[in-house]
């Protein structure tokens, strides 16, 4: 089963066998934002290579943040500053995790962080 942890300024982090997600950036809410992946131990974002709403639906479902709305590109969430996990996301929509979704590697990528991928879910919003 998906754990929640929901930390001091509302971000919620959803990990599952070791693969932690959250959204994150410049705009964000409680269900919408940048997508972030907790791996070997550093966050970092995704790139918006064919990123699409099938990737978008598995994020906000693993966040529990409802239906997915729209797949946001070009860092529209604002430009992470970490590593850049995954490229070329490619989800059927009905996996648990974006980590079950294929992809070229985590760490394997040919993005900067103007491409970062980010998530509208239909989920509760936070405004601040």
């Amino acid at each position: 089963p998906t754990n929640y942890l929901i930390s001091y300024d509302w971000t919620i982090v959803a990990w599952e066998k070791g693969s932690q997600i959250r959204l994150a950036g410049s705009r964000s809410t409680l269900c919408s934002g940048r997508v972030e992946i907790y791996y070997g131990g550093a966050w970092g974002t995704v790139c918006d290579d064919n990123w699409d709403l099938n990737d978008a639906k598995v994020v906000c479902r693993q966040l529990g943040c409802g239906t997915a709305l729209n797949a946001m590109a070009s860092a529209h969430f604002g430009e992470g500053t970490e590593k850049i996990w995954l490229d070329d996301v490619n989800c059927s929509g009905s996996e648990r995790s974006l980590a079950e979704c294929r992809h070229r590697g985590f760490g394997t990528h040919d993005c900067g962080h103007g491409e970062d991928a980010g998530v509208i879910c239909s989920g509760a919003f936070r405004f601040d």
